[in-house]
């Protein structure tokens, strides 16, 4: 079984319903104000239809069909290594020396436990 891991580019009815969201409580919201202007509907009264929207919406997401998926990791899966030359990174400012990666030989310094 594959994980489904959404996608912004891909074309799939899945991976596009999620975008849409937002513009469906945006359209909704305006339609239902527009009823409570022209005095057709309260507010009050018309508000469970956002909540409709929204749970078809979800629906949708949920058990759209991920024909054409394409999945946004690469490689399948693993992550891409570093380029070459970019790692480690070489010491290059200050005036000190570079930090060692074994023990500090300093009787001063306050991070050595005696």
């Amino acid at each position: 079984m594959n994980i489904y891991v959404r996608n912004r580019n891909c074309p799939c009815v899945r991976c596009r319903t999620h975008s849409m969201m937002g513009a469906a409580i945006l359209i909704t919201l305006g339609v239902l104000f527009l009823l409570e202007n022209y005095h057709v509907v309260p507010f009050g009264q018309s508000f469970p239809i956002l909540l409709l929207v929204i749970g078809s919406v979800l629906l949708l997401a949920r058990t759209g069909s991920t024909e054409g998926h394409i999945d946004p990791t690469m490689y399948g899966g693993t992550m891409q290594p570093p380029p070459q030359g970019s790692y480690p990174q070489q010491w290059t400012g200050g005036t000190s020396a570079p930090p060692s990666n074994g023990p500090s030989q300093d009787p001063n310094d306050p991070q050595v436990k005696p």
